[in-house]
């Protein structure tokens, strides 16, 4: 029985000993691998600058928010007018004349407000002509960094101009370049 024992003590090591081998030789080599990750950047700012359809729809929304901006502005002009007219005969108008014209006031800046929101609220008309115009030409960014990166078997791409920082950077390992090439652009 001291002799089965003492068979199975040895088997259960022998096992330790496979497992424990097996674990560090996994460990190893998973942890070798991490270290063999290919690391990249871009500067989308950069690559997003160079392509003509992305300035011609910046140049556009420039002068959409131009245009709803002066709307918003002449309504916010009349705002301040109706009110200094107000201020200045405040003292003439009977009590029904300064109710009405408080409430006129009131209406003109909620109107103004209300196109200010319609024009550059977070789901306003700037917002959807910047989802149309830029949003497809960011997503054709965005799939030639990942072609590149699957050609090139990057484990890790920053994006430089997303406020990610970089204390050093090798020029060897921007590949925004790159990503104009594979785009069909040439700078």
């Amino acid at each position: 029985m001291l002799a089965l024992y003492v068979l199975y003590v040895e088997t259960i090591k022998i096992e330790d000993m496979k497992k424990f081998f097996l674990i560090a030789a996994v460990s190893i080599l998973g942890f070798g691998s991490c270290f063999a990750q290919k690391i990249a950047y871009v500067d989308t700012d950069y690559i997003l600058s160079k392509i003509p359809e992305f300035n011609d729809a910046q140049a556009q929304l420039d002068e959409y928010s131009a245009q709803w901006q002066n709307e918003v502005s002449a309504i916010f002009a009349e705002v301040d007018k109706l009110y200094k007219e107000y201020q200045a005969n405040k003292v003439v108008y009977p009590e029904e004349m300064r109710q009405k014209k408080e409430q006129e006031i009131l209406n003109k800046e909620k109107e103004a407000k209300d196109l200010q929101k319609a024009k550059f609220g977070t789901e306003g008309e700037l917002y959807k002509k910047r989802q149309e115009l830029i949003k497809p030409i960011q997503e054709r960014v965005y799939n030639s960094i990942q072609d590149i990166a699957e050609k090139n078997a990057y484990g890790i791409i920053f994006n430089k101009s997303d406020g990610v920082t970089m204390i050093y950077s090798n020029a060897k390992y921007d590949i925004s370049d790159d990503v104009l090439e594979n785009m069909g652009y040439s700078y």
